[in-house]
C-alpha cells in the first residue's frame, strides 16, 4: 500500500537533489578503486530469509569495483517499512536504496521521493514484466527498477483427485468445474464442512483476478482522473462468476479474508484453492497450521479462467528505488543493477521465486512448483497505479465489497456501485 508523503517532504528532497549534482561538478572524476564512503541499502526480511546467498554474492561483486565503499544492508518489515521511509525521507540520513511494494510507489513517485533511473543500463528492461515496469514510471520517466514477482495458481490435493478418478490437474475452466463436481460429490456428502473449492468472501486477490479476466477494471483514468470501474458490465461478470464459484464448492465463512489458508487447507477439509505457490509447502508444516502427514499430496497448476485463457493473477511484487535525497545516487543505481541483473535473477528463481522480466520466465521449469505460476504471470495485473490507491486499499471497500455479494447482503451490481463510489472519493488523493 503507499503511504502519502508531505508536500514538503518532497520538496526538501527536491533541493537536496540540487545541492547534491551541484557539489559534484568541477572536480575531477574519482576512480571506482579510490571511491570511499558507504552505502546503505533497505531490503525487506524476504531477501534474508530466502535469498541471503544473493545478497552476499552481489556484495561480493561490488566490493570487486568498489573495494573502499562499505555496504551496509538492512532487513525492514514490511508492516513498518513504509512508516520508516517517511520518516528517513523527511530528515537527512536516507537509506541509498529501498524496496518497495509494486503497489506502492505511485504515491512516492509522484511526490518526487525518488531520482529517476536509466533502464537501458539494466538487464532485460526491454522485457520487464508490465506490473513491475508500469509501476516504475511517470511521465515517460522510470523511477526504479523491477526486482521479483510472485503469481497465484491453483493448488490441489492429489490424493484427493486420484480417489475421484481424475489423473492431472484441470486444463480449463470446464474440467475444473468438473473435477470440483466429482469432489464436492464424494467428500462433501459425507462432510458437510469439506470445500471442494476453498474461497473466502473476501478474498479481493481472487475475486479481482475473475474481473481482470472478463475484461473488467477496478478502476480506470478518464481526463486525468481515476474512477471506479467495478461497476462496469465486465466487472459485474467477473464478480458474478467469482460469486458462483464460491456459492457451489465453498462451504466456509463467508466473512472471513484470505491468509490463513495453510492452516486450514492442512486440516484436510479442502479440495483446491488459489493461492502463492508456498502455501503449497506450508500446508504441510505444522509451524504454519499444517500437516506434515500431507507432505507430498500437494500440485500446483496454473488456473484456467472463465474467458478461456489463465486467470490474470495479482502480481504482488517489489521494485528498487535510490532516494533523491541519496548522496551515492550513482553507486545505488550500480548496485541495483548487480542485485537485478540476469545473474541474480536466475538466482531468485533457484529460490523458487519468479524473475522481474518475461525473458526469463522460460528458465523456470515447467514441472517445478513455481512452473504454473510462471506459465501465468505473463496475464499478470498490479492494482491501479493512482495516487491514491493506498487510501482504497485502507478503507477495505473491496473485501467489504466483496462480503456483501458472498453473503448476498447486496446484489453484485448494487455492491459495485457502492464501492465504486467508495473508490471515487479517495483514488485520486495524494
Amino acid at each position: 500500500m503507499a503511504v502519502r508523503i508531505s508536500r514538503l517532504a518532497a520538496g526538501l528532497a527536491a533541493m537536496a537533489l540540487l545541492g547534491t549534482v551541484a557539489g559534484c561538478g568541477g572536480g575531477k572524476p574519482v576512480a571506482a578503486a579510490d571511491r570511499t564512503g558507504e552505502l546503505t541499502v533497505w531490503l525487506t526480511v524476504d531477501a534474508q530469509e530466502s535469498w541471503p546467498d544473493l545478497v552476499a554474492a552481489v556484495n561480493a561483486r561490488f566490493r570487486k569495483a568498489y573495494p573502499k565503499i562499505k555496504v551496509t544492508v538492512q532487513y525492514q518489515q514490511w508492516t513498518t517499512k513504509n512508516q520508516k521511509i517517511d520518516a528517513a525521507l523527511a530528515g537527512r540520513n536516507v537509506p541509498d536504496v529501498v524496496e518497495m511494494g509494486n503497489s506502492e510507489t505511485t504515491n512516492y513517485i509522484v511526490n518526487g521521493a525518488f531520482t529517476t533511473v536509466d533502464p537501458a543500463k539494466f538487464d532485460h528492461s526491454a522485457e520487464w514484466l508490465p506490473a513491475l515496469r508500469d509501476a516504475c514510471r511517470d511521465n515517460g520517466k522510470t523511477y526504479c527498477v523491477p526486482y521479483y514477482v510472485g503469481a497465484r495458481v491453483g493448488i490441489y490435493r492429489t490424493d484427493l483427485l486420484t480417489q475421484v478418478g481424475v489423473d492431472r490437474a484441470p486444463r480449463s475452466f470446464p474440467e475444473l468445474r468438473a473435477d470440483l463436481d466429482k469432489l464436492k460429490a464424494k467428500f462433501g456428502a459425507a462432510d458437510k464442512n469439506f470445500s471442494a473449492f476453498y474461497m473466502p468472501g473476501r478474498y479481493w486477490y481472487a475475486a479481482m483476478a475473475f474481473v481482470k479476466d472478463a475484461g473488467g477494471e477496478i478502476a480506470v483514468r478518464q481526463d486525468g482522473r481515476w474512477h471506479g470501474a467495478l461497476s462496469s458490465a465486465r466487472s459485474v461478470a467477473g464478480l458474478t462468476a467469482w460469486k458462483d464459484l464460491l456459492d457451489a464448492y465453498y462451504t466456509g465463512d463467508r466473512s472471513k479474508d484470505n491468509g490463513d489458508e495453510p492452516a486450514v487447507v492442512g486440516q484436510g477439509k479442502v479440495g483446491m484453492f488459489y493461492g502463492n505457490t508456498w502455501e503449497a509447502e506450508a500446508a504441510t508444516d505444522s509451524r504454519s497450521g499444517g500437516d506434515p502427514a500431507l507432505r507430498g499430496k500437494f500440485g500446483t497448476f496454473a488456473f484456467p479462467g472463465p474467458s478461456g485463457k489463465l486467470l490474470p493473477p495479482f502480481l504482488g511484487g517489489s521494485t528498487l528505488a535510490v532516494p533523491a535525497k541519496s548522496g551515492n545516487q550513482d553507486l545505488a543505481q550500480d548496485w541495483i543493477r548487480l542485485f537485478t541483473d540476469r545473474t541474480s535473477q536466475r538466482r531468485l528463481i533457484a529460490a523458487d521465486t519468479l524473475p522481474n522480466n518475461t525473458a526469463q520466465l522460460r528458465e523456470v521449469a515447467a514441472g517445478g512448483v513455481n512452473g504454473p505460476a510462471a506459465q501465468a504471470a505473463e496475464r499478470g495485473w498490479v492494482t491501479p497505479l493512482a495516487p491514491g490507491w493506498g487510501a482504497v486499499e485502507k478503507s477495505n471497500v473491496l473485501q467489504e465489497m466483496l462480503q456483501d455479494i458472498a453473503t448476498g447482503k447486496r446484489s453484485v451490481a448494487d455492491a459495485a456501485r457502492a464501492a465504486d463510489r467508495r473508490i471515487d472519493a479517495v483514488i485520486n488523493e495524494h
